[in-house]
């Protein structure tokens, strides 16, 4: 008998209502390790008004005690680092490592979220009139909910709650259904840091839940991380209801390669951005554009550090890469691998029909490579989602942003050079949301924000950073005078339009 996920509700722990439930599988063994309820209407309406009630009390807080319980939280996932490591490892798969880093990166954005108090403020303008002030406030908006992907089980949703709970504002999370654990002890982090009942809520499910969420009237804002098509379903579902939308979406990030790049530095950053992770992350490196005459040296470092990648379950012994998340996803990106053959691209590394001794039910497949990439071929269009790397060859700088900007997609890139002006020319021409120089997953620290542009992001604002800030606040300004003896309130009888001047 298989442990039951259950939800998170008012600060306890909740049976759900609905009978349905899935497998939770490890994806280095192929076993079921536990299972999943999948919520219905009425579990997400109970979390929902759950969070709606605790919002007048929390809401009302002042900013420093609640910035006190965010510097509390923050040391407990210190303290349980390793445990919420182990647990991501065991339903996700990515190496032990990886998984200590995702909740490095989660925790940075709980650290920058316990001083929001200073980042919430307002501004003020004396006399902007004779005897009139204004002074604006940045108020909470309400109950908010964030739907959050397989691959970052901690980090995602620390993208989120954190930012949106410091700013007086409750909290519904629906994380993914595949790797659910995690969430259910940061919820219990969270009460132990002093968190009261009702303000974090985590309710499981699928698109029941998704769209119940979209669809519920007290629900003020919705992040969404995950697929294009998914993302921009959130979008205009919620959006249409009326509700504030951040919804982030796929990636196909590009590395360009410069002639006067340091090759060996260049490759192990490629290769580890492509590779890492099962490259089941949205900043993962998938499209290699070489430019010049250093394709073929480019190529033969990758396939050689790749074939030399350890891959095995991710809590094994200098694991460099883990299995896929499902036995479906690993048949999908091996697909793609057939038809990167089939459409005539090089097939330099095939990591296909691998076998992990003592994992052979898991689901692996192995660090691939194709050289001579076309942009109309399906490896180089579609997002992956798997350790695909595809090299495309141009001959000039200007070549190669012209083919990141002719992608639908704009989540991230990085130049490979020692050129200042190329990297110039390259952070300026680009049309994508994040950049890195010689940096190959440029994803921003916490007090930055983090999104992409185009088909990668669907909204106005970025998560976490001041833009998160933004997202989960509104602003309220106020004008006051206050009339005295040498203003009469007869001054302000007038029918015409007030100047203040």
């Amino acid at each position: 008998m298989t442990d039951l996920v259950s939800f998170w509700i008012n600060g306890a722990r909740h049976t759900a209502r609905s009978p349905r439930t899935a497998d939770v599988t490890n994806p280095a063994t192929g076993q079921t390790v536990r299972r999943v309820a999948l919520g219905d209407e009425a579990d997400v309406d109970r979390a929902v008004r759950a969070a709606g009630a605790a919002f007048p009390a929390w809401s009302a807080t002042p900013a420093l005690r609640r910035s006190r319980i965010m510097a509390r939280l923050k040391e407990l996932i210190e303290t349980h680092r390793d445990e919420l490591a182990r647990l991501i490892t065991e339903e996700h798969g990515k190496t032990l490592p990886d998984a200590l880093g995702e909740v490095q990166r989660g925790l940075e954005v709980v650290e920058f979220a316990s001083g929001v108090p200073h980042l919430q403020k307002g501004e003020h303008a004396e006399d902007v009139g004779r005897g009139i002030d204004c002074h604006s406030r940045l108020q909470a908006l309400g109950v908010c909910a964030g739907i959050t992907p397989f691959n970052f089980p901690v980090m995602v949703p620390c993208w989120m709650f954190p930012v949106a709970i410091a700013c007086g504002n409750t909290f519904v999370l629906k994380p993914s259904e595949k790797d659910p654990s995690a969430s259910m002890r940061l919820a219990e982090l969270c009460k132990e840091a002093g968190l009261p009942d009702g303000v974090f809520n985590v309710v499981h499910g699928d698109k029941v839940a998704v769209d119940a969420l979209l669809a519920h009237p007290l629900v003020k804002a919705v992040s969404f991380v995950g697929s294009t098509p998914i993302a921009k379903y959130v979008y205009e579902t919620a959006a249409r209801g009326g509700k504030r939308v951040q919804a982030l979406g796929g990636a196909k990030n590009h590395a360009v390669v410069m002639p006067d790049a340091d090759l060996d530095f260049a490759a192990d950053a490629i290769a580890g951005a492509g590779y890492g992770s099962a490259g089941e992350r949205c900043m993962a490196i998938s499209a290699v554009v070489a430019v010049g005459e250093i394709g073929d040296a480019l190529v033969q470092k990758i396939a050689s550090i790749g074939a030399a990648y350890k891959v095995a379950g991710g809590e094994a012994p200098g694991a460099d890469m883990g299995p896929l998340i499902s036995k479906a996803h690993r048949d999908k990106v091996a697909g793609y691998v057939d038809s990167g053959e089939a459409e005539g691209a090089a097939l330099v590394l095939d990591g296909r029909g691998l076998s992990v001794a003592g994992n052979e039910q898991g689901f692996f497949l192995g660090p691939t490579l194709f050289d001579h990439v076309g942009p109309e071929m399906s490896i180089y269009r579609d997002e992956i989602f798997g350790p695909v790397l595809s090299v495309v060859r141009v001959d000039t700088l200007d070549e190669a942003i012209a083919l990141v900007n002719r992608n639908a997609y704009g989540n991230g890139t990085a130049i490979f050079t020692a050129s200042g002006g190329a990297a110039r020319k390259f952070q300026n021409e680009i049309e994508v949301g994040m950049v890195g120089v010689n940096v190959p997953i440029p994803v921003p620290m916490a007090f930055f924000s983090f999104g992409g542009w185009k088909q990668s992001l669907f909204g106005d604002l970025h998560v976490h950073g001041m833009e998160g800030v933004a997202f989960y606040t509104r602003t309220k300004v106020i004008t006051e005078r206050w009339p005295s003896a040498a203003m009469p309130a007869s001054s302000a009888r007038s029918t015409v339009m007030p100047t203040h001047g």
